[in-house]
């Protein structure tokens, strides 16, 4: 029998006054991008544990979800883990090579209010 479960719920990220930046920021972007991120997401909730292309660890316990949109962009989804769950801790478009260190530090910072 195929097991057809999520292995990795995704749970969002809620900061001390109850927002949600990562949804706040899916949620502001074109319907196409969020359709992208939202499958990539999604093939890591039902594929776990998957590698390149759709996800990269990091360091301190972060991995990252890759998206390509369209126009040559790039999306990321930083997520650690929990209770038996991926917790989106930052959503970002990249615009560089290297993921940029203050959305590492922010994504840790949010990491450890979490875990």
């Amino acid at each position: 029998m195929i097991d057809r479960g999520k292995k990795l719920p995704a749970r969002f990220y809620l900061n001390a006054a109850g927002r949600n930046p990562v949804r706040e920021w899916i949620l502001k972007l074109p319907e196409t991008d969020r359709h992208i991120i939202g499958k990539d997401i999604q093939k890591v909730e039902f594929g776990w544990p998957i590698g390149r292309p759709h996800c990269a660890p990091l360091s301190g316990g972060l991995w990252e979800v890759r998206s390509a949109l369209g126009s040559d962009r790039i999306a990321r989804v930083i997520f650690c883990m929990g209770d038996g769950h991926m917790i989106l801790l930052h959503g970002f478009i990249k615009n560089t090579q290297k993921t940029p260190q203050a959305d590492i530090d922010l994504a840790l910072k949010r990491k450890r209010e979490v875990t």
